[in-house]
């Protein structure tokens, strides 16, 4: 009988550009079986995890897609690409008997009790709290979801979310004047509207277009502008971007009570790291009326480990097999 400490599983991240999949000893993600595939040179991901197993002579006795999109009974369709997963199909491809498919931010959430200590830093000290405290994932990157951690008894519940399509919120003038501009140009604006890469370009263009300038730059340069101090507009655009940010970070802290932390993760995140204290962060992420000492309390983090999903597949996995 196979149990965790015996297991080898197969692990998938499954974004909107790219898939990255490993395999697994027991709980532990084998760095140097870790691959990356494009998506754009696949027609689906069976056929990405095929190639993956074609380089490794072994048959998984368990698989885990986490991937950027909504999920419901095992089944998920990513939201920047028109994939369907269902864990039949994941099967099939693996050979894999125990099969789960998960939202991205459920992996993330599933990969806190495993994370090393020096892949996580602390933006915000915040509060201890006991080890059963809830705790929060907010991810940004290509798209932007955020997910509440629960622990009951041994296992770790991560209830899926889609808080990236809640409508996005104005406390300004200007910031209406921002919502009205996507509204216009992309429909009704949601978290993921600003609070992603193409978000930060969409603000960035926002600023240009009331400049009257052309905008010249992608996510990319925008941020190399902003880190080299040769653009006021990108830095601007870092400012209403981080923001945005603490106030929906602050917001979703208010109605999930991580008292066990915030935890940013995911590509974007990482790159506006170095400038969260001196645009503005902390204040926004405060800034709750009467409540903003109430939010002293809550620890922020960043998670620098670009396979955490990874890791949370792989820990989802030994609790479900016990």
């Amino acid at each position: 009988m196979t149990t965790s400490s015996t297991l080898t599983a197969l692990v998938a991240d499954l974004g909107g550009t790219n898939t990255r999949v490993a395999l697994t000893d027991g709980a532990a993600v084998r760095s140097d079986t870790i691959r990356r595939f494009r998506n754009a040179e696949h027609p689906d991901l069976l056929s990405v995890l095929r190639s993956y197993l074609e380089q490794f002579d072994v048959v998984p006795d368990a698989a885990c897609v986490a991937m950027a999109g909504p999920v419901r009974d095992g089944v998920g369709e990513l939201t920047n690409l028109s994939w369907t997963i269902d864990r039949a199909s994941v099967s099939a491809a693996t050979g894999a008997g125990t099969v789960a498919v998960l939202n991205d931010l459920q992996a993330q959430g599933h990969a806190l009790d495993v994370l090393r200590p020096e892949v996580i830093r602390t933006v915000l000290p915040g509060q201890p709290a006991g080890d059963r405290a809830a705790r929060l994932v907010i991810g940004i990157g290509t798209g932007m979801n955020a997910a509440a951690v629960y622990r009951l008894g041994e296992r770790t519940l991560v209830p899926p979310s889609e808080a990236g399509h809640v409508s996005l919120p104005a406390q300004t003038e200007d910031e209406l004047r921002l919502l009205e501009w996507i509204a216009r140009k992309h429909g009704t604006p949601g978290f993921e509207d600003v609070l992603s890469g193409r978000g930060f370009e969409r603000v960035y263009e926002w600023l240009c277009d009331a400049a009257g300038m052309d905008a010249s730059l992608d996510a990319g340069g925008i941020m190399q502008a902003v880190n080299d101090g040769s653009s006021e507009i990108a830095e601007e655009a870092a400012r209403v971007f981080i923001r945005m940010l603490g106030r929906a970070a602050g917001n979703l802290t208010l109605v999930h009570l991580p008292f066990g932390g915030i935890y940013l993760c995911g590509g974007v995140a990482r790159h506006f790291a170095p400038h969260l204290h001196r645009l503005g962060f902390r204040a926004a992420f405060q800034d709750k009326g009467r409540f903003s000492e109430f939010m002293d309390q809550f620890p922020v983090h960043l998670v620098e480990d670009d396979y955490a999903a990874l890791s949370g597949s792989a820990a989802h996995l030994q609790e479900l097999i016990g």
